[in-house]
């Protein structure tokens, strides 16, 4: 069995190759079964359960070719222990037989697939003269979405926000690393109101995006929330936007979307297209210059097993 580590999973699936890659198998299809997200508690204390994170579980397969699965631990309280929130392990098997062939570090793959993801739909809903990228949030995910929406889109400003400028000085100089120049931004109000591309990755469970700053249009990107009490954007955000979605089943289970339809402010029927549906052109993607639109993300197994299977070319 190969084991990979983050910097042999991150050689393996450069930005170009996985955006391609996780087009081609969402054109093309697997077998995804509904991921399960289990809560888990603390019972050792004498005081009750406490909830302490959730254990997501993502399998995904094509008969006679791959098999992967997913285990991502999400623990919010990480944040003040100045560890990642998320954990992750991913499992490749030979498709054919069951054999297993690697076990590679899970965040690295989801980072990069989350990110590939998001490109990829900003590649159909993004304006073609998209000059200005703000990035909210400062975590694991934020170079990376910065670098993969650079990658469909020639960007003349990147901004980072987060509520900790420190933090967001960190993510520019990373960028800086990797040769693409960014800046902290200082107020997240005017930096949206500016910005062509919003791409939302924080934690929140109340609205950080709000509907009334978006200038006609801007593409808004929500990835941080997967769970029902997790929310990035407001009503007014959700409501004026043309939603898009990674794929329905999950993206109806995040606050940004449960939320709303729950209210009555939105149905369903919102939502215009799923990306398999956008990469095959069943849907044309963005319809005019001055639509807003919104792509929800929540992760899929499938972008795991598009990544899977390059990492699988190459051992």
């Amino acid at each position: 069995m190969n084991v990979l580590n983050a910097l042999a999973v991150r050689q393996a699936l450069p930005w170009p190759g996985l955006i391609e890659a996780i087009e081609t198998l969402f054109a093309q299809g697997a077998t995804v079964p509904q991921r399960q997200v289990l809560s888990i508690e603390d019972t050792s204390r004498p005081d009750g359960a406490k909830a302490l994170g959730a254990l997501l579980l993502m399998p995904a397969w094509i008969g006679g070719d791959s098999i992967g699965v997913k285990a991502v631990t999400f623990f919010p309280g990480n944040r003040e222990l100045g560890l990642s929130t998320i954990s992750a392990a991913y499992l490749l098997f030979d498709g054919r037989t069951g054999a297993i062939k690697a076990a590679c570090d899970g965040d690295e793959i989801t980072v990069r697939r989350t990110a590939a993801t998001s490109a990829a739909a900003a590649k159909r809903l993004a304006r073609m003269d998209a000059k200005r990228l703000l990035v909210v949030g400062t975590g694991q995910l934020a170079p990376n979405m910065a670098l993969a929406h650079a990658c469909v889109r020639s960007y003349d400003i990147i901004e980072i926000y987060g509520r900790d400028p420190q933090k967001a000085a960190a993510v520019v100089r990373q960028l800086g690393d990797e040769g693409l120049r960014a800046t902290v931004a200082g107020d997240l109000a005017t930096s949206a109101a500016r910005a062509d591309v919003i791409c939302s990755v924080t934690s929140a469970t109340s609205p950080v995006i709000l509907g009334e700053w978006l200038k006609p249009g801007t593409h808004v990107d929500l990835v941080g929330g997967f769970k029902d009490d997790m929310r990035e954007a407001d009503d007014a955000c959700v409501s004026n936007a043309s939603i898009f979605v990674d794929a329905r089943a999950g993206a109806l289970l995040a606050g940004d979307l449960a939320q709303p339809i729950r209210a009555g402010i939105i149905s369903e029927t919102a939502i215009r297209a799923d990306l398999r549906e956008l990469v095959t052109g069943v849907h044309r993607g963005r319809s005019k210059d001055t639509e807003i639109t919104l792509f929800k993300s929540v992760g899929n197994a499938l972008e795991d097993l598009a990544a899977g299977k390059m990492i699988g070319a190459t051992i």
